[in-house]
């Protein structure tokens, strides 16, 4: 079976890398970020503005585009890059994170999940052979395993069964699929914070030899720490010549210090959603743009910053505006910490490319973005 996926890897920093991976949208250069659009859209922000901000892959969410408007509906209207205006890379979940947090209106079985709509109330019984149909339908570029999510912290015991069931339903995933030469399967490994079944879950999926592969079960509330030393024992052990995307994470420091370890993709809401609560990452720390300190500051956010908030607005105006409840405000903040997050990442390819120090040298100026602001 050939794979849509392509993966050439043009640079190393000891276990870093920088990358090509190419799709049936276009390439994508790695390592990426990848911009969250659950329902289809970055909330307030267009295509043509995603372009501009620097994305080249968006993510989206196959369990909710079921739900509403449907998969087939989307299917018979194009394909979810038309319907959405993205003529890029596109990777939807599966919705096994989702069903997880719908703790108190879902029951699992070994055939699949059933649960109630949080949109309507309805039941709905999700299997996985129908998560792989519902995503080849959407059209999309990287379709996610559904998988079970585990929760932290849980006993051995149960993270051992809930891991071997991921397996059972990956396999029936890889037989279920239709269309291998448009929408590449990702695998998740699992395997909880508990080093030798996590271990034993990236070598069974790497066996499989997927498309690409993906490490799951990771931000559940688990102290970072703890998130790291499983990227530590994943990564190593997944292929070279594939893809490997961090499910979920996270904060500028986050993204660094997983790409130092082998990781290639990531996507998080926490640029968008901090935005959406007047909070922006600049050079100089997290800014809270509701503080009266700003509320004469002819200032940009970041004068280092390009974006269009920031060559156009004063953080006194974008304040005011914030205030005000105006839907401008949360969009010049998104706007500006996708640029951010985006030019991040263009900054971690070129330093790959310099070597090691480069690379360190970004992280340690990265501890900087993470504390308040200060100027």
């Amino acid at each position: 079976m050939s794979s849509p996926l392509r993966f050439t890897i043009e640079a190393t920093a000891g276990p870093a890398r920088r990358g090509r991976l190419e799709t049936p949208h276009g390439a994508i250069p790695t390592p990426a970020f990848m911009p969250v659009g659950t329902y289809g859209s970055v909330k307030g922000i267009s295509p043509v503005e995603l372009r501009e901000s620097g994305a080249w892959v968006v993510l989206s969410n196959a369990l909710h585009l079921q739900l509403r408007p449907g998969h087939e509906v989307v299917g018979r209207l194009g394909g979810l890059h038309r319907f959405m205006g993205w003529d890029g890379p596109i990777l939807t979940d599966s919705g096994g994170y989702q069903v997880f947090s719908m703790k108190d209106l879902r029951s699992l079985s070994e055939e699949g999940v059933k649960f109630r709509s949080p949109v309507d109330g309805r039941a709905y019984f999700l299997t996985p052979e129908g998560s792989v149909e519902a995503q080849e339908t959407l059209g999309v570029d990287l379709a996610m395993a559904f998988d079970e999510c585990i929760e932290w912290p849980a006993s051995r015991e149960r993270v051992a069964a809930s891991t071997a069931r991921t397996t059972r339903w990956l396999k029936r995933q890889i037989a279920a699929r239709r269309r291998p030469e448009q929408t590449a399967l990702l695998g998740i490994v699992q395997g909880g914070f508990y080093e030798d079944l996590r271990a034993a879950h990236t070598d069974e999926l790497a066996a499989l030899d997927l498309d690409a592969y993906a490490i799951g079960g990771i931000s559940v509330g688990e102290p970072r720490e703890h998130l790291l030393a499983m990227v530590d024992v994943s990564a190593p052990r997944l292929p070279v010549h594939k893809i490997r995307y961090l499910m979920g994470v996270g904060y500028p420091t986050d993204i660094i210090d997983a790409v130092m370890r082998g990781v290639d993709l990531f996507d998080c809401v926490i640029p968008t959603r901090s935005a959406r609560f007047g909070s922006v990452f600049t050079s100089k720390g997290r800014l809270t743009i509701k503080h009266a300190r700003f509320r004469e500051d002819p200032k940009p956010l970041d004068p280092s910053c390009a974006c269009y908030a920031c060559r156009s607005f004063s953080r006194a105006y974008i304040r005011h505006l914030f205030l005000s409840n105006e839907i401008l405000a949360p969009r010049l903040l998104t706007l500006h910490n996708l640029r951010f997050y985006l030019g991040l990442m263009a900054r971690i390819r070129d330093a790959i490319a310099e070597g090691p120090a480069a690379l360190a040298a970004l992280r340690s100026e990265a501890d900087r973005w993470m504390s308040p602001f200060a100027e």
